[in-house]
């Protein structure tokens, strides 16, 4: 549980951050509540944990505000365990620890925006498949507003990029990043093949870590016909755990494709990224057998 914090650590927000998420079970339950296990069964299965542990440890996160509690059944009570906007802004925290492992504990170090295909990174965006996206998951978009990141009524094409380098130039070294050079061919790509999606009756989006305003104006100028989605606060990384890599101070999403019926199950993966206008077809591909 939650250390007592010294004299000397009052004014230490490192050390109050550990106090309050510092725990082993704590921040694992913070991943789990991200990825939209809310109920108490469905956490425990997930973590394998012991039910006095996480009573305790569910109880300590809602006291300091990270979680909410939100009723779903009455007579006995049941609730959902939710992250409060305190706990939704450690969404960044959690994939900035999973990218610092990703690189330095499971990877040699490099800095790349590709993953080998049986890595522990690739693993576990295959083993998206079969799983629901959360619900509700609304993102900026550049038309305005926020968007489901899943169209609710057609099987849905989500192509996350790094970064497109209009309007905001590209960060210095942006080149020699592996992976990282080719989104604005690949945004270029599914527009053009925008209406034979359209035809089939399959939605297409786009996501990155840019800004809204930086995605608005690249739409404007190169035409894109469908949503590109702002993950700028990285929600919609914490909940799928998706793979990234730091540039400029940011962090990237690493090229990947998720194919998603209406239900929100994600059908198709494909990562790494190494031919972009083959995985273009092969979307369209998979996504066309959800019609």
């Amino acid at each position: 549980m939650a250390r007592q914090l010294r004299d000397q650590d009052i004014t230490c927000s490192i050390a109050q951050a550990a106090a309050v998420v510092g725990d082993w079970w704590s921040l694992l339950i913070v991943r789990e509540v991200a990825r939209g296990h809310l109920r108490f069964e469905d956490l425990l299965t997930e973590l394998g944990i012991s039910r006095k542990i996480l009573t305790e440890r569910l109880r300590h996160l809602v006291d300091h505000g990270v979680l909410e509690r939100r009723p779903y059944q009455s007579g006995p009570v049941r609730n959902d365990y939710v992250l409060s906007e305190v706990g939704a802004a450690l969404a960044p925290v959690l994939i900035s620890m999973q990218d610092w492992a990703d690189r330095w504990i499971v990877g040699d170090g490099t800095l790349t925006g590709v993953s080998l295909p049986n890595s522990p990174p690739a693993r576990r965006v295959h083993s998206l498949v079969g799983t629901a996206i959360p619900h509700p998951l609304r993102l900026p978009t550049s038309g305005g507003g926020e968007l489901e990141v899943v169209d609710p009524s057609l099987p849905t094409v989500l192509f996350a990029y790094p970064a497109t380098g209009m309007p905001t130039p590209l960060p210095p070294g942006w080149n020699e990043v592996p992976g990282a050079v080719g989104c604005t061919l690949e945004n270029r790509l599914f527009r053009n093949a925008a209406a034979r999606f359209a035809a089939d009756g399959i939605a297409l989006r786009g996501v990155s870590t840019q800004r809204q305003d930086e995605q608005a104006a690249f739409a404007e100028m190169e035409g894109i016909p469908f949503p590109l989605l702002s993950d700028v606060d990285l929600r919609l990384a914490a909940a799928l755990r998706l793979p990234t890599f730091r540039s400029g101070q940011t962090l990237r999403l690493k090229r990947l494709i998720l194919v998603v019926d209406p239900e929100r199950v994600v059908r198709h993966v494909i990562f790494p990224v190494v031919d972009i206008p083959a995985a273009v077809t092969e979307s369209h591909e998979a996504a066309r057998t959800l019609t």
